[in-house]
């Protein structure tokens, strides 16, 4: 399910009810050279790290970010975090969280 400006809206409410479980992402738009995407996150992904930016955005739940070398970073519903390219990173979540990511459509999902 991908939409734009030319085929009309998208529900993420409706792409995250369709989510097939944990860890699994979905393609909701394509800007430009960016892709966003939808994810379900449940427990503690992989570490992994990516040669490009990627922006978590909070859907709901809590995600706690935990970086390389870092303090980790704490997303609450509405708040944002770009991830720096190069940094080892994974999310994690104590109850089921959703996220929207924007990042490249090259992107993959378990790192470089």
């Amino acid at each position: 399910m991908t939409a734009s400006s030319a085929t009309g809206s998208v529900s993420i409410t409706a792409a995250i009810a369709a989510l097939p479980g944990p860890f699994q992402q979905r393609e909701l738009a394509r800007v430009d050279d960016t892709v966003v995407r939808v994810a379900q996150l449940a427990g503690a992904f992989p570490w992994h790290h990516h040669d490009e930016d990627e922006l978590f955005l909070c859907w709901d739940g809590t995600i706690r970010l935990e970086l390389a070398d870092r303090e980790p970073v704490i997303l609450r519903p509405g708040e944002l975090f770009v991830v720096p390219k190069g940094v080892r990173h994974r999310p994690v979540v104590d109850e089921v969280a959703h996220v929207l990511l924007i990042e490249r459509p090259e992107t993959v999902q378990f790192g470089n």
